[in-house]
């Protein structure tokens, strides 16, 4: 008898330590001598260079063919990569066994999903439908409708799926259950309140999307091939192959780009125009002031040097120095912060869909950041304040219905009739 029940104590703590190494063997931890190999010391490393390279070049490739296809195109493609990190992190969590006693519980993230994205887009994309089918009576007045009732039709499927999940409630699931409801909730604050500001920024002109998105690409690429050849000083814990030697290389490299680009790009008029309906076709405006070039004479001694007297600079590139600031010190806290988060869970990355680069959201951490600031400095810095001609008309589109427009543009003429009198 005491030999079976030493037999079975000694089965368990075995099973215990076998438990303990192999949630530990996902990601080893870093060593305190160097907090971890080191890009320049790892023995595999050009192999996963290629691997990577050739992730990166199809990426680019396949981003700008997007974004030469226009505003619709690229925010079709911000919700594509949305519904994949959102299918990342509700995977993160998942239990088989505790789901095949719950039917259907995968399906009510995804009603919540759908309810934020309605939510979402809708408040964000609903004067540019207005100005798409304003031409047709009757598809003015169902979406007119539409946006009047948008926030009653989203918080009753909300309710829904409250119910619903009330509903599915199980005796001894209560703690799985609950905790994957507020998994869920976490996870659309993650992705919808940041990824908003992303389509927010596309419609106020794809340069204000491209840059940004652009800075946070080349930090990426700059960081490992600096990391890569030069790497020495570890630099945070957290990434055990992230290095010093990259970070400054990359932070140099991207504020330098950050102005450059920007000159470039500011002189496509189709990437700094803002989109204010749902049209696909090329845009012509007036871009403004920050995108007219000045010209700054050049001191005398690079005169000597150089045949250039002056050069031209565009006034927004002295924005794009701020975003390519930003790009390279704190956007890059957004990695580490998913690198942090990875390493609670024991997991090396979010997904594989992307070969060399892991999952989706593995590339997306440092741009949901980025997005963030670029809006609110946007907003805040560039956007000149005050009420135009063209938002009240926005307004007046939107609240108000056809009959209500006509009694204002009577009672608009008679003032201006009234005030031409009287002068």
């Amino acid at each position: 008898m005491l030999k079976e029940n030493n037999t079975g104590h000694s089965s368990a703590t075995t099973s215990r330590v076998r438990h303990r190494k192999r949630s530990n063997e996902v990601i080893p931890e870093p060593s305190k001598a160097n907090g971890g190999k080191l890009l320049v010391d790892d023995n595999n490393k050009y192999k996963s260079m290629w691997i990577r390279t050739y992730s990166t070049v199809w990426m680019i490739g396949g981003f700008a063919l997007v974004v030469y296809m226009g505003h619709l195109y690229i925010t079709a493609l911000v919700v594509v990569i949305q519904i994949f990190m959102a299918k990342e992190l509700f995977n993160l969590l998942r239990k088989a066994n505790e789901d095949r006693h719950l039917p259907g519980f995968r399906l009510l993230n995804w009603h919540f999903f759908l309810t934020a994205m309605l939510f979402v887009y809708g408040r964000l994309l609903n004067q540019p439908l207005v100005n798409t089918v304003t031409s047709d009576k009757f598809f003015y007045q169902f979406v007119s409708s539409l946006i009047k009732y948008h926030m009653a039709i989203c918080y009753f499927s909300y309710i829904a799926g409250f119910i619903w999940f009330i509903l599915t409630l199980k005796k001894k699931m209560y703690k799985y259950q609950f905790g994957q409801y507020a998994w869920t909730h976490m996870i659309l604050i993650v992705v919808f309140t940041q990824s908003s500001f992303t389509v927010a920024n596309i419609f106020e002109g794809i340069f204000w999307f491209l840059l940004p998105a652009s800075l946070i690409i080349i930090n990426d690429i700059f960081a490992y091939i600096f990391g890569f050849f030069c790497g020495r000083t570890p630099l945070i814990k957290l990434s055990p192959k992230k290095t010093w030697e990259g970070f400054i290389g990359a932070s140099v490299t991207t504020i330098i780009s950050a102005f450059v680009l920007a000159n470039i790009l500011g002189r496509f008029e189709w990437l700094t125009c803002p989109r204010k309906d749902l049209s696909t076709g090329w845009l012509q405006c007036d871009s403004g002031p920050l995108f007219k070039p000045e010209s700054y004479a050049l001191p005398g001694w690079i005169s000597k040097l150089f045949t250039w007297k002056e050069i031209s600079i565009l006034p927004v590139q002295w924005h794009a120095l701020c975003l390519g600031l930003f790009a390279s010190i704190i956007a890059p806290f957004g990695g580490f912060f998913a690198s942090g988060f990875k390493r609670a869970f024991k997991i090396k990355d979010f997904g594989d869909s992307i070969p060399g680069h892991g999952g989706i959201t593995d590339r997306m951490d440092c741009q949901m950041v980025m997005a963030v600031f670029a809006y609110i400095y946007l907003q805040s810095f560039v956007v000149r304040e005050g009420i135009s001609v063209d938002m009240i008309l926005d307004q007046i589109l939107t609240s108000l219905s056809l009959e209500e427009q006509q009694i204002l543009v009577m009672k608009l003429g008679q003032i201006l009739q009234e005030r031409v009198g009287q002068s």
